[in-house]
């Protein structure tokens, strides 16, 4: 009788050892190492069972996908105009986030316009599901429920069935009888998920999977989950704010960084159609400390607050504290501050915020960060109609940055009156969109830009 191979295998990037260790010499995760078993060969080659010839690619016929809208504009923003047929979409978040109750909204948009969903739940029972969606008043008479767990099964049902798109929560509880170890694991989860690819792929059935994240932020499984996927999404958002963002981090068939914003509510996620608006109305006046940034998420400009707070420290060592914002570029930006402006922030504890539970790490808002740290440590407010955005170096002075017209034009629409960008955005505008811009070329010349208004 011949013996059954093992291996051991990192549960938090997927590297294989022949042997258990303690520390993951790809990821550097400690005890990530589970043993699994081996998949026969026989069966491993039975997954390429109908391969194609290979053909000139000017005889393919094609090449612009089919876009179709779900009738929810902020995700069929993130998705690049709508659901491609075929697509496989990857949505992670913390639990708890609102995953699920996102997909089961887009569920019930995708069977009202094209056909039947099948949902596969292998974590909630039926009728959790069914309570939540009575809460949330979705139209579920398309939406087929279908508690299964064994890949092989969900996708021997879906040929029956022929739905319009699936919706899997999560890929974590899935996984395929041809390996023996446990659901969650990384072959599972690679196995399981490369299944469902090929299935998407020759019916061209969309599939959408839920997956979880882990402590440090990454979905859960291997990192070759994610080069599966055509699209991966990130659910994010403060759990002390009812603020949500649907994050693109990876589209083949459109731009990545795009988000959507949701607010979460008693009826489910309602879509926030002009954020920057949200973001700042409840912006303090005439408070030291508080300036507005122009940032790019994708192709959409968003106005955001930068909030500061610099007082004396009590301790030996000034605490540096960021939320929101690269805590490594806070400091680069306090050491500039220091060399090249003259101010003496060394005794000092400096935090930063990024009002609404945003995470913003566009290097366009060095310049609002600047500006907020020195108007909290000379307590002089910045006007309340005043924005900034620029890039500050090393050296301390501000560089251009890309799409300033579109973030000039955002910030036109909501009302603000004065804006103080790098002079080699200002010198390329074609218009001025009725604002006062002054271009800056140094950090010297923002403090006394800010001064002057002060």
């Amino acid at each position: 009788m011949s013996k059954l191979k093992t291996s051991f295998q990192c549960q938090a990037c997927g590297y294989v050892s022949p042997k258990w260790l303690g520390k993951c010499p790809d990821c550097g995760a400690w005890n990530s190492f589970a043993e699994e078993r081996d998949a026969p060969k026989t069966l491993r080659a039975s997954s390429r069972h109908g391969a194609t010839a290979p053909q000139p690619l000017d005889t393919i016929s094609g090449g612009t996908e089919q876009r179709k809208p779900l009738g929810i504009a902020e995700f069929d923003r993130v998705l690049g105009g709508g659901l491609v047929n075929g697509a496989m979409i990857l949505i992670g978040g913390d639990p708890g986030i609102g995953k699920s109750t996102l997909l089961l909204q887009a569920a019930s948009r995708i069977s009202a316009q094209l056909g039947p969903l099948l949902y596969v739940s292998g974590e909630e029972s039926p009728e959790q599901i069914k309570l939540r969606a009575e809460r949330m008043q979705v139209n579920s008479g398309g939406i087929l429920l279908y508690p299964e767990t064994v890949v092989e099964t969900i996708v021997a049902t879906a040929r029956e069935v022929k739905p319009a798109a699936i919706v899997i929560d999560s890929i974590q509880t899935i996984y395929t009888e041809e390996l023996t170890s446990a659901p969650g694991s990384v072959g599972q989860i690679r196995e399981s998920a490369a299944k469902l690819m090929f299935f998407a792929k020759r019916s061209d059935i969309p599939v959408f999977l839920i997956g979880h994240v882990t402590k440090e932020g990454a979905i859960a499984g291997p990192r070759v989950l994610e080069h599966i996927v055509d699209t991966v999404l990130y659910f994010e958002g403060d759990r002390g704010h009812p603020y949500r963002i649907l994050r693109t981090v990876k589209n083949r068939f459109g731009s990545t960084n795009e988000i959507g914003v949701f607010e979460m509510t008693d009826q489910g996620l309602s879509e926030i159609r002009n954020p920057s608006e949200l973001f700042l109305s409840e912006r303090p006046q005439d408070v030291a400390g508080s300036t507005v940034v122009a940032s790019m998420e994708g192709t959409r400009p968003l106005l955001v607050e930068i909030q500061a707070l610099v007082s004396p420290t009590t301790f030996g060592i000034p605490r540096r504290t960021s939320m929101g914002v690269d805590f490594n570029r806070v400091n680069l930006l306090i050491a500039v501050l220091e060399k090249k402006a003259g101010l003496h922030l060394g005794g000092m504890d400096v935090f930063i915020n990024i009002v609404g539970g945003l995470k913003i790490v566009e290097p366009a808002t060095d310049l609002g960060v600047v500006a907020a740290i020195v108007s909290s440590f000379r307590e002089v407010p910045v006007p309340p109609r005043t924005f900034l955005f620029g890039e500050v170096g090393l050296s301390g002075e501000v560089r251009a940055v890309a799409q300033g017209e579109s973030r000039i034009k955002e910030a036109a629409k909501i009302g603000f009156t004065r804006a103080i960008i790098p002079r080699g955005n200002a010198s390329r505008l074609a218009q001025d969109f009725g604002l006062t811009i002054e271009g800056v070329r140094d950090i010297e010349d923002v403090i006394e830009s800010l001064r002057g208004r002060g």
